[in-house]
């Protein structure tokens, strides 16, 4: 089924067709009949599966067509969210999809001034995505109400409740007072995150899950090459000038470590960017826009941008340091192989990591193929490979 044969406005239809959306994906096509319907929703699918579009098409249909103008009334609808760089993202779906028609969406968070977030606010909005921080500041200055809630949407419910925001999440819930609908959407599903999403939905809320055993795009390709840890920088350097043109992600542990790579690239001659924690807003902002239009090509991050970077042509993702979490795993490999693009995904795995590999595999339900590389050059025998290549063929165990 196309977007074309869906009920919804045909502002909405345009919007789809100039970015390109023809046909739903798989989570799009079973979330949005619901979303529209007003049922609750609890859904799990894959990053990169197109949850954020699941949902924003029929929350701004919904209020598209409930409205005369374009002034807006109050807030009808909020999409909660962990982190900054999210919120930018999702705020940009939802701009994109908006676009010409009556609704206003606006992305809030922190580490920028609240002026300008407020007078955007006091100007009228329909949707605000927003971190809790800077929500509830802006609830206690009276410049947020909650009065008029229609949907309340939880994303990346799993990040949230990792992060210590379930009750932040249950306070908002009870603030509602209005009969709502309430959308939870998450990339993987615990024992405590049913217990989470089960207390905020209804007892006839739509359940979906995507691929629930696979919990990585089958458009990423999975290696790892076996690396002494003074080494890796050498490797780095290696892969990145075997493949000029390649955008790449590389993901380290810490913000001192993301320091250090880019230093260490520098010093061979090679550009790239780096994005963390201790990063002010602006530079974040700027360091992903850079990236996103290809200024530069190589980003060296930490975890917390593993779940906000949604840049659709990134062709590598490259596990410089091993995460610690294993479920960061997915959200870091997860940047690439979006949508209908195919992705590689390269562990640097030094003796101290063996552990954590182990765990990542038990976690996949998988071994991940080995590179056989070479010593003396730093090479290996994926140089400048094309996904449309014979992969296996090309891979031993090292």
């Amino acid at each position: 089924m196309k977007f074309e044969k869906y009920r919804i406005s045909n502002d909405i239809k345009k919007n789809l067709a100039r970015l390109g959306f023809v046909r739903p994906t798989d989570i799009q096509f079973k979330a949005i009949p619901s979303i529209l319907r007003g049922e609750d929703v609890l859904a799990v699918a894959q990053t990169g599966t197109g949850k954020t579009a699941a949902f924003a098409i029929p929350i701004i249909d919904r209020i598209h067509s409930g409205k005369r103008s374009s002034r807006s009334s109050g807030i009808k609808c909020i999409v909660m969210v962990p982190t900054r760089e999210l919120a930018s993202q999702i705020g940009e779906v939802f701009n994109q999809l908006s676009k010409n028609t009556k609704v206003k969406a606006f992305a809030l968070y922190g580490g920028v001034e609240q002026d300008e977030q407020i007078k955007r606010l006091q100007g009228g909005i329909d949707i605000l995505i927003t971190t809790p921080g800077r929500m509830f500041d802006l609830i206690n200055q009276k410049h947020i109400s909650l009065d008029y809630i229609e949907v309340l949407v939880l994303d990346e419910a799993d990040y949230m409740l990792e992060l210590g925001f379930i009750e932040d999440i249950k306070y908002v819930k009870k603030m509602v007072r209005k009969r709502h609908q309430t959308l939870f959407f998450s990339a993987t599903i615990s024992d405590k995150i049913k217990k989470l999403a089960y207390s905020q939905v209804k007892s006839s809320a739509i359940r979906i899950q995507i691929s629930p055993k696979d919990p990585v795009s089958k458009n990423v390709f999975h290696y790892v090459m076996f690396v002494g840890m003074d080494d890796k920088r050498f490797f780095l350097e290696r892969f990145i000038k075997d493949n000029p043109t390649s955008k790449i992600i590389v993901f380290v542990r810490t913000k001192v470590r993301a320091q250090r790579v880019a230093k260490a690239m520098e010093r061979v001659g090679i550009p790239s960017l780096d994005i963390h924690g201790d990063k002010e807003q602006h530079k974040r902002i700027d360091v992903m826009k850079k990236f996103r239009v290809g200024q530069c090509n190589l980003l060296i991050a930490t975890d917390i941008s593993a779940r906000g970077i949604n840049v659709v042509d990134i062709e590598y993702v490259i596990n410089y340091d091993l995460p610690i979490k294993t479920e960061n795993y997915v959200h870091r490999v997860g940047r690439t192989g979006r949508g209908v693009n195919k992705g590689v995904a390269i562990s640097f795995c030094s003796n101290e990591e063996l552990e954590l590999l182990d765990e990542i595999q038990s976690f996949l339900k998988k071994e991940i193929e080995a590179i056989k590389i070479n010593k003396k050059d730093y090479s290996t025998v994926i140089d400048s490979v094309k996904y449309d290549t014979d992969w296996k063929s090309l891979i031993e165990k090292y």
